[in-house]
């Protein structure tokens, strides 16, 4: 009986946090391979259009967005981590009201950004603008509030990236833009953010370039474009590192493991760049399988993730890809 409890106290710890420890760190029970797969099914992957993904510092809050497949309605839900156990998905106590997407943790994790068509000040908006809102002293988030005129335009802004350094990337489609949406970053000054910046010709190009995640230390940054001759349908994961001289080098498009002919998009890095988070609207092998399906099948099939809308994947962040 002692031999059998030892073996059992080594077995978990050795494997353990393969399925066990790994509900608690993160909303799944199993850490992914070098093969994407859904996140967190049943939480985050549960059949609906859901969509971009941020984590707290601390690991025990993520926000990610649910929608309408056509825009009709986009929201802002969170989990919490309490105890080891994850909530149930709820709305964002700054969401709901307006059409919100896209939230992104500061790296100190006393702000959330998110893109919005909120009004501004009492002012109807037809455009997305980011915002941002502050976690209050005693932990809960207080009003969101507008960016102002050097970071948000008459265009849409997207997916806010925030570094270390304060600088704020995001999409739009700017003035001097090379293609119809471009990658920007504004950087903090005295008095408050600059002009929007284009990012290096590699990166910014004649082609749509969107949805990108920035490194927190500014040494690597991945984002999704469109119509590249690498492209391997309706948008791609790519990703560019620095080198010695700070200067980004060229693009490296990800695997096709990592991509696939429907569009993948909004990636996340987990703060110990242990694991690539994406969204795409791949469908499920099974619609293919070639088998004659009952009534009760085609509804599984068009209800679970998989079905075509967005959902949540992850897989290990490989190092070699910064080289």
């Amino acid at each position: 009986m002692k031999f059998f409890l030892t073996y059992v106290f080594l077995v978990t710890a050795m494997f353990g946090c393969n399925w066990s420890c790994a509900q608690s760190i993160y909303p799944d029970a199993q850490l992914p391979n070098d093969t994407p797969r859904l996140f967190a099914v049943g939480i985050l992957s549960d059949g609906f259009s859901n969509r971009d993904f941020t984590m707290s510092p601390k690991g025990d809050e993520i926000f990610f967005t649910i929608q309408q497949p056509r825009f009709a309605l986009s929201a802002i839900l969170h989990v919490v981590r309490k105890g080891g156990k994850w909530s149930a998905p709820e709305v964002a106590p700054f969401s709901g009201n307006y059409r919100d997407l896209e939230a992104a943790f500061s790296p100190d994790g006393q702000y959330i950004y998110f893109s919005s068509d909120r009004p501004v000040n009492g002012n109807a908006k037809k455009d997305f603008d980011i915002w941002r809102v502050k976690r209050l002293p005693d932990g809960k988030w207080g009003e969101p509030e507008n960016l102002g005129p050097n970071v948000n335009s008459t265009k849409d802004e997207f997916y806010p990236s925030v570094t270390k350094s304060g600088n704020l990337y995001f999409t739009t489609e700017p003035e001097n833009g090379r293609g119809s949406e471009d990658i920007v970053v504004c950087k903090p000054g005295t008095n408050g953010y600059g002009k929007p910046e284009l990012l290096p010709d590699d990166i910014d190009t004649k082609y749509d370039e969107f949805n990108a995640f920035v490194d927190p230390d500014e040494q690597f940054i991945l984002f999704s474009s469109y119509g590249r001759a690498d492209d391997m349908g309706r948008g791609d994961i790519y990703i560019s590192h620095k080198g010695k001289n700070g200067e980004w080098l060229p693009v490296k498009h990800l695997p096709a493991v990592i991509n696939s002919s429907a569009l993948d998009y909004c990636p996340y890095v987990t703060i110990d760049k242990k694991y690539l988070i994406f969204t795409s609207n791949r469908l499920n092998p099974d619609f293919a399988d070639g088998k004659t399906r009952n009534i009760e099948r085609i509804k599984t099939l068009l209800s679970s993730p998989g079905n075509g809308l967005d959902d949540i994947y992850w897989v290990k962040f490989d190092p070699e890809w910064l080289k």
